[in-house]
């Protein structure tokens, strides 16, 4: 018999059990480190995907919606936010003045961001927070609202709306 110094004649060592059993263990760690290491140096090598600010959504075809009438208008957008891409319920004010002019309000007051209303016995925007009132043209009737309703960007083709990132106004 053999002892473990002595190699056999394919000039290599004979395997034990021990010897065995510390390859799997080595085997196994070294799996175990790319499985973790690889998505690392991914993350840290790599750089994510940039956020698209340009990014448009159809909203609406303008042919159903009623000139000098505001109309609340919900929709879905997808946000790119490094590797995470979430989608979102969101709405807009859409205010169509002709055919070929509209603007849309985000959904927030300028105040402390509460969701406000359109009253058609005032015919104005009504916050509900703290009674802040903006004209149809999103300007700042009365309240503690700082500065006039923030707006999207829009695009129109032919009778589509299509909205962009939100624009905040200024006082």
């Amino acid at each position: 018999m053999k002892t473990m110094t002595e190699k056999d004649e394919l000039g290599s060592y004979p395997t034990d059990r021990r010897g065995f059993h510390l390859a799997v263990i080595y085997s196994l760690g070294t799996l175990i480190a790319m499985g973790l290491g690889v998505p690392a140096a991914v993350y840290l090598l790599l750089p994510p995907k940039s956020r698209r600010e340009d990014q448009w959504v159809e909203v609406a075809d303008l042919k159903q919606l009623e000139a000098g009438s505001p109309e609340e208008i919900v929709f879905r957008r997808h946000r790119v936010d490094g590797w995470k891409v979430s989608s979102e319920k969101t709405s807009a004010w859409v205010v169509k003045k002709s055919a070929t002019d509209v603007v849309a309000f985000a959904p927030q007051c300028t105040h402390l961001g509460c969701a406000y209303r359109w009253d058609e016995n005032r015919k104005s925007f009504l916050c509900p927070c703290h009674n802040s009132n903006f004209d149809i043209n999103g300007n700042v009737l009365n309240g503690p609202a700082p500065r006039p309703l923030d707006r999207y960007q829009i695009k129109l083709e032919g009778s589509k709306l299509f909205l962009g990132t939100v624009q905040k106004s200024e006082a």
